[in-house]
């Protein structure tokens, strides 16, 4: 589904990316592990159209879309849940989530991947039990439901999910698996950034290691649950 080779990045004439190229195939959860400073959140922001100093070929099914802007790439099936959740102050919980569907199915056999409401208030109870309260007035971890909720809402074809563990509580970490778990089999892949190792080789089918803006690694789940201790002394965890 997503195709990225040697694409670059800057801020400014500070390179962050150098030349990164990786695949995540149609249904895949892929995670991007790295020390703080790898350039990982700079890359789904490439992905997604929202930074600006790049360089390289982005395809989505084929098709290059790295000078499309943001909300076309959005409209083709990207999905963006940033690390601070982006909630709205202005917005309710229900205001969030009424809108339609962005993403529209086209060519043979293309599947509508939006979630219901009435899916996602099953799913995320907190959420309908929370519906007509201003979204910046949840807990964290309800803030990152409501931006998971929001985006499986959209009808995104690919997740570009960073870091969507961070700072939760044990329990809300494995709701999250269980949800990322549920919009895989509901045909939805992911690319998925994510430091906690164990959380990953739970919920993912392979991973990459980015190291100094480069692609280092690709592996396996089963080399990542192998090297554990070592990858967690590198990342310095």
């Amino acid at each position: 589904m997503l195709r990225v080779d040697q694409l670059s990045a800057w801020y400014g004439e500070a390179q962050v990316l150098r030349e990164v190229s990786l695949e995540v195939g149609t249904g895949e959860v892929v995670t991007l592990v790295g020390r703080n400073g790898a350039g990982k959140s700079t890359l789904l922001r490439c992905l997604m159209g929202l930074h600006a100093g790049q360089r390289g070929v982005i395809e989505l099914d084929g098709r290059d879309i790295h000078r499309l802007p943001a909300h076309r790439r959005a409209r083709l099936g990207l999905g963006w849940v940033p690390d601070d959740r982006g909630s709205y102050a202005s917005l309710t919980v229900a205001e969030h989530l009424a809108l339609p569907p962005a993403v529209r199915p086209s060519g043979p056999g293309a599947a509508d991947l939006s979630w219901p409401l009435a899916r996602i208030y099953e799913t995320f109870p907190n959420l309908y039990a929370r519906r007509g309260s201003p979204a910046t007035t949840l807990s964290g971890g309800e803030q990152q439901m409501l931006a998971l909720a929001r985006v499986l809402r959209s009808g995104a074809r690919l997740l570009l999910c960073d870091e969507p563990t961070e700072g939760l509580s044990p329990l809300l970490v494995s709701q999250v698996g269980d949800i990322l778990r549920q919009a895989k089999r509901h045909g939805v892949t992911v690319l998925l950034v994510e430091q906690n190792l164990h959380f990953a080789t739970e919920v993912a089918d392979r991973h990459y290691l980015l190291a100094q803006g480069r692609i280092a690694e690709a592996m396996a789940n089963s080399e990542v649950r192998s090297r554990e201790r070592e990858l967690l002394s590198y990342l310095g965890i």
